[in-house]
């Protein structure tokens, strides 16, 4: 734990190296800031006791118990250095009077790149060929990749990030279907073309996801879905696990129906990603049989992290902190 002497408490969860230094540097010595390692969750929550505020991330657990105990330690505002917010219980923040502040955008470009990073990896076999030619082999068989140009991309969710995919993509040359419940008319000036899910599935040679997770949407590629999709088909996610049904992925990567499978985030995630875990046994079989084929590219939620991104998210983390210490209006998801 590392403490500061300031004005409001606030004890930040899941705390990183970087996550030390970026909102160190952004509170600018404004709030007391204590970093602790662990993820908040029923059994950390009492680390919360003395504080005004907790700040946490996209893996630490703060269900209807977890708030309970919050406001019963005195704790008045929930601060999400993150953007997705499926990990809180809303209702229960509302019922105890907590409230709840997240960063709605940070760097739109930061995961729409990573995303387009992993569609070119995937295409072109650089993890595979990265490993033969430091074994000095340079062989070609096995590499064979496809031109982007001229292919379909389906993106499901045109929000910041989904609409610079789309932009890059254009860049490309790849015709873009996009499937919305809002759609919005920078995509349309790109010449995207709006249309029904399953359309999107059956017309894409790539599928790429940038939707939040909702109760809507959860697994919206699912065992149906997949069946909709092209043979060969590129899925791509670097939005939130559990929009895909990860069995079903399984076997449909088994059967080649899924071709290309790149990934950022995992439904079970919590108990893997954002630590070293390379002297441990991965105990999540699931996990494991993904990390089995040879036409998968995992990432281990790394698509925000650019330096651009972090100071984008810790501002807008001090300032809402700020904001709410000094009853100033602020965008509330809960409270």
């Amino acid at each position: 734990m590392v403490c500061g002497n300031q004005s409001m408490t606030i004890a930040i969860f899941s705390a990183k190296k970087y996550d030390r230094e970026f909102l160190s540097a952004a509170n600018a010595s404004r709030h007391q800031l204590c970093f602790f390692e662990p993820h908040l969750s029923e059994e950390t929550v009492g680390l919360a006791m003395g504080f005004d505020a907790v700040c946490v991330f996209v893996n630490d657990q703060v269900n209807a118990a977890v708030i309970a105990t919050l406001e019963s330690l005195g704790v008045r505002l929930i601060a999400l250095r993150c953007a997705g917010y499926n990990n809180v219980d809303l209702a229960a923040a509302t019922k105890h009077g907590v409230t709840v502040v997240r960063v709605p955008a940070y760097s739109p470009y930061a995961v729409a790149e990573h995303t387009i990073a992993l569609m070119l990896a995937l295409n072109r076999k650089l993890h595979r060929a990265y490993n033969r030619v430091r074994e000095g082999n340079f062989a070609l068989d096995g590499l064979l990749g496809f031109d982007m140009y001229g292919k379909t991309a389906g993106i499901i969710g045109t929000g910041k990030i989904g609409t610079v995919v789309a932009e890059i993509l254009s860049g490309f040359h790849c015709s873009i279907l996009a499937f919305d419940p809002i759609p919005n008319e920078p995509c349309r000036s790109l010449g995207v073309n709006y249309v029904r899910l399953e359309e999107l599935l059956a017309q894409s040679d790539i599928v790429t996801l940038h939707c939040p997770l909702t109760p809507e949407n959860k697994y919206i590629i699912s065992d149906a879905a997949i069946a909709g999709m092209k043979n060969g088909v590129m899925l791509i996610n670097t939005s939130r696990g559990a929009l895909l049904d990860t069995l079903p992925i399984i076997e449909a990567l088994k059967s080649s129906k899924i071709g290309y499978l790149g990934l950022d985030v995992y439904e079970e995630e919590e108990e893997i990603f954002f630590e070293d875990r390379s002297g441990l046994i991965l105990s999540d079989d699931v996990f494991a049989r993904l990390l089995t084929f040879p036409n998968v590219i995992i990432t281990g939620h790394q698509a925000f992290f650019t330096r651009e991104a972090l100071l984008n998210i810790v501002a807008t983390t001090i300032d809402n902190i700020t904001k709410f210490e000094n009853n100033q209006p602020l965008e509330k998801l809960a409270g």
